[in-house]
């Protein structure tokens, strides 16, 4: 049940985290959060999959997390604070991720933040991606 007008779940490269998305990833957040414990992470790094298989999450939810594909997760109800627990397992940064999840890398998201955000230029609506 979507509770916002429908043209927020339409803004251009924009996954809106509502109780639908929040529901959906109910566990893979959970497991994001089991993360801030050291023990935890030791467990997941040491055996991934067999740390993900305690977490009743979809089996996509949890080959996104293996394949790091931080976008697939917030599609699939994913949180980006709760998933950048995974990166910071990882010894990587917001940054870093947010570089790799746009496709650019650390070096140029950075300066393309530093001159100013990114370009709205090219942006779709979700209707024009599935229309192309």
């Amino acid at each position: 049940m979507k509770l916002l007008p429908e043209e927020f779940y339409n803004i251009p490269g924009t996954t809106i985290f509502d109780a639908d998305q929040s529901r959906k990833g109910y566990w893979l957040n959970q497991f994001c959060m089991s993360l801030v414990s050291a023990d935890n992470r030791a467990e997941f790094k040491t055996d991934e999959r067999k740390y993900l298989d305690q977490w009743p999450m979809s089996d996509e939810q949890k080959m996104a997390v293996l394949e790091r594909d931080l976008n697939r997760c917030i599609a699939l109800g994913g949180n980006i604070y709760f998933l950048a627990k995974i990166g910071a397992t990882d010894g990587r940064s917001f940054q870093q991720m947010a570089g790799q999840m746009t496709g650019m890398g650390e070096q140029d998201y950075r300066d393309m933040m530093l001159a100013g955000g990114r370009s709205p230029d090219g942006n779709r609506f979700k209707h024009e991606w599935e229309d192309a």
